[in-house]
């Protein structure tokens, strides 16, 4: 059976991207390698053996086209209001929490916000089928 183990994103400056992911998710550095060329960046909590690598090409100067085809990131949070307040207080712009049913019934409630490349990130509150 396969395990999910990262997603990778490319992001243009690693110091700002680190503390992103920091402030808004609570993800810390789990190792870091610099190669010529490239630098890789795994970000993981205690909440789960997932983690987010970045990617920082070097020499890379202008934003990545992140196209039509990327979709979001997600995560689980256990008060989705306490943690709208708060990337709202950390100037994060999230979009207003909104509620999702399905056949009657509720599915979820979620907001988005967006890191420093312009990746968006859905934030769910934890229940049901989003643990």
């Amino acid at each position: 059976m396969a395990k999910i183990i990262h997603s990778m994103i490319r992001v243009l400056d690693e110091a700002r991207s680190v503390d992103f992911y920091m402030r808004a998710f609570g993800l810390a550095v789990a190792e870091r390698f610099e190669f010529d060329g490239f630098t890789l960046i795994y970000m993981s909590n205690k909440e789960s053996g997932f983690e987010l690598e970045l990617t920082v090409n070097h020499g890379q100067t202008e934003p990545y086209n992140l196209g039509n085809g990327y979709g979001h990131l997600a995560f689980s949070v256990d008060d989705i209001n306490a943690d709208h307040a708060r990337m709202e207080t950390e100037g994060f712009a999230p979009t207003a929490v909104k509620s999702l049913t399905y056949n009657g019934k509720p599915l979820a409630s979620f907001f988005f916000v967006q890191d420093p490349d312009g990746y968006k990130i859905e934030v769910l509150q934890r229940g049901g089928r989003y643990l």
